[in-house]
Order: structure tokens, then C-alpha cells, then sequence
């Protein structure tokens, strides 16, 4: 989803969707998982710094083999707004150097993105599971104060959808090809 509707999300569907986020299965039951809801300022100089990180990746767009996605100039001006979602929501999960350990944080709290966003979806709402912002990571971390105990995991801005687009092909549909049986 990148565009959306203006309309505050009700708090009641926001709670319906971390609800859903929050049963997601995670290793150990650790539930590493922790959200920031932004609005306001705070996501306004967040898509600000975000739609920076889009105008230099994108320099070179015409030759980027991602372009077909979307015109440069609407990037960048979705990446200054978040598509005028509402709100922003930042995930985040623990920080730690055993690898072992930071992998199961990561894969528990991707699981738990995944809930919010089905269940966003079953709500009427939409998201965009995004790791481009974090091209400048300690711009959000200062400006959401975030201590180095947390890993940002992924941004997804949350709204209503004012267009709902066409899924996007697969680079190879045959899933087939992806699957190898073993005995």
C-alpha cells in the first residue's frame, strides 16, 4: 500500500491490529517485539529524512532494475509523506550479539509484522512493510529515542487505503521451482 487515506485509524482497530501482532508465535515464547505508534512531528521528520534516503538511492533510477515499481518522483514524494498515511508504526525488537539469538528476535518479530499486517488488511487498513528508512538509522534513533538495547526491525505506515493496487508478479510463480523434496 502507498497511498492512503488521511482518516485517523480508530484506536480500537490500531489495538485489534498489535492484539494480533502480539499472539504471533515466537522463539522461546520470548516475544521480543516492541511498537512504536508515530504521528504527528515526529512522522513528519521521519518521512522528511526518509524521502532524503530516496532521492540518493534513487539517482540513478533509470537504470535501477527496481524502477518499474514506481515512477522516481512519486518515490520520493511518498517516502516525504509515508502516502499520507496517519500514522507510522516502527518495530522494533531485542538487540543482541550472540547471532544465534538475534536471528530468533528477528524471525519472531518478522512474524509478529506479519500478523499486523494481515490483520490491518482484514480490518479495512493498510501497510507497507518497509526497511528503506532505515538507511539512516540514527536519525530515528535519536528522534524516537531509541536505546541500543532495541534492534529496528522494519517501518510500516498504517491507513486507510485511498488506492488498492494490483498485486505486484512474483518473480517466479511456479513455486515449484522453490521447493526441493528431501528423504
Amino acid at each position: 500500500m502507498r497511498k492512503y487515506k488521511t482518516d485517523l485509524v480508530k484506536k480500537e482497530d490500531l489495538l485489534k491490529i498489535l492484539d494480533a501482532a502480539n499472539w504471533a508465535p515466537s522463539a522461546l515464547n520470548l516475544q521480543p517485539w516492541e511498537f512504536l505508534i508515530v504521528s504527528g512531528d515526529k512522522k513528519n521528520k521521519m518521512g522528511k529524512n526518509y524521502g532524503r534516503i530516496v532521492d540518493k538511492y534513487t539517482k540513478d533510477w533509470d537504470e535501477a532494475p527496481d524502477k518499474a515499481f514506481m515512477p522516481r518522483n512519486e518515490f520520493i514524494n511518498f517516502a516525504n509523506v509515508y502516502g499520507d498515511a496517519p500514522i507510522v508504526i516502527v518495530i522494533l525488537t531485542e538487540a543482541s550479539s550472540d547471532p544465534v539469538y538475534r536471528k530468533a528476535y528477528l524471525e519472531s518479530t518478522s512474524a509478529a509484522i506479519e500478523n499486523m499486517l494481515l490483520a490491518a488488511a482484514a480490518l479495512g487498513l493498510g501497510g507497507c512493510w518497509m526497511t528503506g528508512p532505515l538507511g539512516d538509522e540514527k536519525h530515528l534513533r535519536d528522534l524516537l529515542e531509541i536505546p541500543a538495547t532495541r534492534e529496528i526491525v522494519a517501518i510500516t505506515p498504517l491507513g486507510y487505503p485511498a488506492v488498492i493496487p494490483q498485486p505486484r508478479p512474483r518473480q517466479d510463480p511456479d513455486l515449484t521451482k522453490k521447493v526441493k523434496w528431501l528423504d
